[in-house]
């Protein structure tokens, strides 16, 4: 029992070979904690709502919806930017809050999800898997919690990145803690509202992670399965409007898969890429520097 607990709060990977029966399967006594998350949904006919759980629900949504997209994905897995290294702690500890695991893991996923996009090796390509193992099984099967490390060798040159790594549960369990304790404070100054610290950890950690969860995944799945193509790659990535709403503009896949080092997705100016637009504003101010535009040889094309 107690190895089971310290799976939940500490990453200590064991190295499981390719050909091992156990690699595919998928071990519910770690997973407990995400089963758990999904379950305490449910836990809205308890709490109830009110405008300011909505509230803080949308706000930590859309938040950590960037964390992914902006630093996640177009700074730890692509690096379309450049920041200092505090800076790039900062963006790895509010990356972690999403509850995607950290930095170095999900990078190496996704590099590797490039190198092999939709073949055989694509451990997440609907055209490889059922949809199901796609969208959500896949990081939970024993083979995939470890970290193809050959993909980051670049990110485990920092220590402070390879420690938050190996404790990704502190960032979502402090924000977990304050979204209790924001409601408390809440209910406590202003009665009226009608709120309390259960209602905003439900509302704001537990329902916003969820969906969090759910729209990050249909990148893998929905993303290579429907939508237009305006690019020929060797994959079967699309672009999708309501994906690119949803993601904050990760839903112009079939643009980044064909020219990944741009730190915009939304290549043409009516293609909606809010994590773009974002980026843009903050290195006006020097928090991001050096973005990489998508290069005029494609510009003059579409």
């Amino acid at each position: 029992m107690n190895n089971i607990i310290k799976s939940w709060f500490v990453n200590d990977e064991q190295e499981i070979k390719q050909n091992d029966p156990k690699a595919n399967k998928i071990d519910l006594k770690r997973i407990l904690p995400y089963i758990a998350i999904h379950l305490g949904i449910l836990a809205v006919f308890w709490v109830g709502v009110s405008w300011v759980a909505a509230t803080l629900c949308f706000m930590l949504y859309f938040a950590r919806m960037f964390f992914i997209t902006g630093f996640f994905h177009r700074y730890f897995s692509h690096k379309t930017y450049q920041v200092g290294r505090k800076t790039q702690f900062i963006m790895a500890f509010l990356g972690s809050t999403a509850v995607q695991r950290g930095p170095i893991w999900w990078a190496s996923h996704h590099r590797h999800h490039h190198s092999h996009s939709d073949m055989p090796d694509d451990v997440h390509s609907p055209h490889q898997h059922s949809f199901l193992w796609a969208h959500t099984l896949w990081f939970l099967s024993n083979r995939n919690f470890q970290i193809q490390k050959k993909y980051v060798r670049d990110l485990l040159r920092f220590p402070e990145l390879v420690w938050l790594d190996k404790l990704d549960i502190l960032p979502p369990l402090i924000l977990a803690l304050s979204t209790f304790a924001f409601g408390v404070w809440i209910d406590r100054l202003f009665p009226e509202l009608g709120t309390n610290g259960w209602q905003c950890f439900i509302w704001g950690f537990v329902i916003s992670t969820v969906f969090c969860y759910h729209a990050t995944y249909t990148i893998n799945s929905l993303s290579h399965l429907f939508g237009t193509r305006r690019f020929e790659t060797t994959d079967h990535s699309r672009n999708n409007f309501l994906l690119a709403i949803i993601t904050l503009g990760e839903g112009w896949h079939n643009n980044h898969h064909f020219y990944q080092s741009s730190t915009r997705q939304g290549f043409k100016w009516y293609e909606i890429d809010i994590t773009y637009y974002i980026l843009k504003a903050g290195s006006w101010f020097g928090i991001f520097k050096n973005l990489r535009p998508v290069p005029e040889a494609i510009a003059r094309k579409l």
